[in-house]
Order: structure tokens, then C-alpha cells, then sequence
């Protein structure tokens, strides 16, 4: 008898708590317009927070209520971009493709380790320890934290230097995001002539810790006819929107450190 009551007040009871989440349900209970579910339904669903929200549901509701660029998935691009602008009703430009690039160049054949590292595998943590694994300061450190960071498999670590991928990278940005010397950029990817060094220390002590290094020298500033290159802090960037990618730069540079348009 003592066995039905106990179960008849756990049955009780559960149909009081389930009546009750019922109730609250209800009461508390948003309306979601079908069109912000259809765009949910557009974009990939990597949740990477490339966008700069955090994830895909997030996206959805700043992108319905005009809070986020209806092309600002960089994951989906151009065809992603163009579904979400049809269900909105809206003409979306695509955005620029755009793919992240290494700003070093430092391996270990034109620099040199400061030692044998023994730690924790990851570029971050080497910082934070103040430790420099490799005679650059300023440059790639090579234990692959932006490779982990990375969804797509789009980077590997050669003779302790990242390189990407460019027809795995889907311009998500996550590697920029955790690159704690900031030697990852997102640039267009049509361009090619850039600049793959980010050291700024004068020339002289940048050819004792690296043979492949900017030594701020002018010459490809000189040389562009655009404007498009300045040498700033004892090193040359590029202007990605005045680059005509003539490849002058590339050409004149002494220390062979800018790239070459593939046409060149």
C-alpha cells in the first residue's frame, strides 16, 4: 500500500511541475519570425564566431534585426550572402574573398632557434612565459597555435613556420584572432604583393637574426607608382586597395621579402 501512495505522489507531482513548465513556456515564450529561421537555416552552422557573434543563432538574429551585414558570414561568402539577401528581399553585395596570410617568413633555414624548447606546444603560452623560441622577436614562433585554432585544416607548421593553405582558407579569421604577435592578416584574395615580415628593428640587427627580413630600405616604396606601399616602424605594408599588383615592389625589394603577383 505505502509502495502506491509514494507513487501516486511522484505522479502527482510530476504532472504539477510539468503543467507548470507548460505555463511558463508559454508566458515567456518570443515569436520568431520564419525569415530568421530561414536564414539560420542558410548559414553554415560552423558556429566558428569568425562573424564576430557567437554563432550561428546569434548571427541569424543581428543579421534579421540589421545589427550584422546580411554578407558578413565569411565562412559562407558570395552564395551564403546572396540566399540570406532573397529571403530578406534585399539585393546583398557580395563581400571581398579574403584569405589570411603569414606576415613572416623566418624559418629556420635564414634564422635561427634561441634554444631547445621544452614547454607547452602552443604560441601563446611561449608569450606569455616571455620566452623567444626562435632569434626574431617579431617573428613566427612556430608551435602551431593558429594551426589548432584553425577549423579547416587550411594551416601547417614547416621549419617552424605557418603557412596557409590558400585553397582550404575560408577567411573565418580565427588564426588572426590568436596569433599573439599579430603576423596573420586577412587580406583580398586576389591580392598577391605583400609584405612577409613584420620585425621592426633596423636593418642592420634584422639581417643578424634573419636573412629573409625587411630592412625598411625604401626601395619598394619608391618604386610604386600607386602609393600602395609605405614603410612605417622600419617596415614595408601594403595598401591592398591602391595595389595595382605591377609586382615592382617585388622585384626591386633587396631582401626578396615581398611577394610576386602570380602573373608576374
Amino acid at each position: 500500500m505505502q509502495i502506491i501512495i509514494t507513487t501516486l505522489v511522484i505522479l502527482v507531482i510530476g504532472f504539477i511541475v510539468g503543467y507548470a513548465l507548460v505555463l511558463t513556456d508559454k508566458k515567456f515564450h518570443v515569436d520568431t519570425d520564419e525569415r530568421e529561421q530561414a536564414i539560420r537555416d542558410a548559414l553554415p552552422g560552423n558556429n566558428c564566431g569568425a562573424c564576430g557573434q557567437a554563432g550561428c543563432d546569434a548571427m541569424a538574429a543581428a543579421m534579421f534585426k540589421g545589427e550584422a551585414p546580411l554578407n558578413g558570414c565569411p565562412v559562407g561568402g558570395a552564395s551564403v550572402a546572396q540566399m540570406i539577401g532573397q529571403i530578406m528581399g534585399v539585393d546583398v553585395e557580395a563581400a571581398v574573398p579574403k584569405a589570411a596570410f603569414v606576415r613572416c617568413s623566418g624559418c629556420r633555414e635564414v634564422t635561427r632557434d634561441q634554444g631547445r624548447y621544452v614547454g607547452i606546444m602552443d604560441c601563446r603560452a611561449a608569450v606569455q612565459a616571455g620566452l623567444n623560441v626562435t632569434s626574431c622577436v617579431f617573428g613566427c614562433i612556430g608551435l602551431g597555435s593558429c594551426q589548432k585554432a584553425c577549423p579547416h585544416d587550411a594551416i601547417v607548421i614547416q621549419e617552424g613556420l605557418a603557412h596557409i593553405l590558400p585553397q582550404k582558407c575560408v577567411g573565418c579569421g580565427l588564426c588572426v584572432k590568436t596569433c599573439p604577435r599579430a603576423l596573420i592578416e586577412l587580406k583580398p584574395r586576389d591580392r598577391q604583393v605583400a609584405v612577409r615580415c613584420m620585425s621592426h628593428d633596423r636593418g642592420p640587427l634584422v639581417k643578424k637574426v634573419c636573412t629573409a627580413g625587411c630592412i625598411g630600405c625604401g626601395l619598394c616604396e619608391k618604386v610604386c607608382e600607386s602609393g600602395a606601399i609605405k614603410v612605417e616602424g622600419n617596415v614595408a605594408s601594403v595598401n591592398y586597395e591602391l595595389c595595382t599588383q605591377c609586382g615592382k615592389c617585388a622585384e626591386k625589394c633587396p631582401s626578396k621579402v615581398i611577394t610576386l603577383p602570380r602573373s608576374a
